[in-house]
């Protein structure tokens, strides 16, 4: 199904996401309520789950690899606060040439463990100049700006209705945990061991989905910045469109990596995201263990 490294319009079944499923739930028995996608850099969280199995993507029936580096490209489940959760270190990207369908297999499979929360993290472009390189976002609200949506083609009813409503993609009561889980880390962090100032570290804003590879132009982010987006990014819209579509709950949360195109002096480099990723990881991984004992 590939042709010059590109996808083909490689549609992927209800059965093709049972199966997938069926394959993971073998490897790990418990009953996943939760599930973290991981985003550029964001990988380490994997690590703190207790008694863990982990799949390679290969491994899973009909997935494809990640080719990005800061993807581990693997399914990790185990045991987080004596809860049983899902963690996948890494994504699928449109820009990596493969269909909408098989970018967003992963939650379609989630979909049938019977996953209800599911948490979408990435690493982004600040459009506000209040939002700093290392500071973190909860996506509150996106613009679809990659030229495609998810749900295109025959509707499978089994995954969800023809036509699904977007009016809260991001739930707001997950969101109310998070900025709870925020303000007791700010308050705690000299407890924590966090020596990094921690006020107001969690900004809600909208989130600019974006095709990708290319970093946006200056004029570009101008224009998205008129149209209301607070960060800009190259996943996490069409996984958030397939989990609405099959009825869950979404959180997102963006680790603000830099400034956008155009709003600061020199370039973008994909080093620099992964090292701002790395500068974070602690008090990202604080955020997701509040969040995820409170939701699981």
């Amino acid at each position: 199904m590939r042709l010059c490294g590109l996808a083909l319009n490689v549609v992927m079944t209800f059965e093709n996401a049972v199966e997938a499923s069926n394959f993971i739930t073998s490897k790990y028995q418990q009953p996943i309520g939760s599930a973290v996608v991981l985003g550029s850099g964001l990988g380490e969280f994997a690590n703190e789950l207790e008694n863990a199995v982990q799949i390679p993507y290969g491994d899973i029936p009909h997935f494809v690899k990640s080719t990005v580096e800061g993807h581990a490209g693997q399914f990790v489940l185990g045991e987080f606060g004596g809860k049983h959760i899902a963690v996948l270190q890494g994504r699928f990207h449109y820009y990596e040439g493969y269909s909408m369908a098989q970018v967003v297999f992963p939650v379609r499979v989630l979909g049938q463990m019977g996953v209800e929360n599911l948490i979408l993290t990435n690493a982004a472009g600040s459009l506000n100049t209040e939002m700093t390189p290392g500071s973190l976002m909860l996506i509150t609200d996106h613009l679809n700006m990659i030229g495609v949506n998810p749900l295109l083609g025959m509707n499978e009813v089994r995954f969800g209705p023809r036509f699904p409503d977007l009016t809260e993609v991001y739930a707001r009561d997950l969101q109310e945990l998070a900025n709870q889980a925020a303000t007791e880390i700010a308050t705690d962090r000299f407890e924590l061991g966090l020596d990094q100032e921690l006020t107001d570290f969690l900004h809600r804003g909208i989130y600019c989905g974006l095709s990708g590879p290319t970093y946006e132009t200056p004029a570009e982010v101008r224009m998205y910045r008129m149209l209301g987006a607070d960060a800009v990014g190259m996943s996490t819209v069409p996984e958030a469109i397939a989990a609405r579509h099959q009825g869950m709950k979404v959180l997102g949360i963006s680790c603000i990596t830099n400034f956008a195109a155009g709003m600061t002096e020199g370039t973008i480099d994909h080093e620099d995201v992964m090292a701002t990723g790395a500068r974070v990881a602690d008090v990202f991984k604080e955020l997701l263990r509040r969040i995820i004992r409170q939701i699981v």
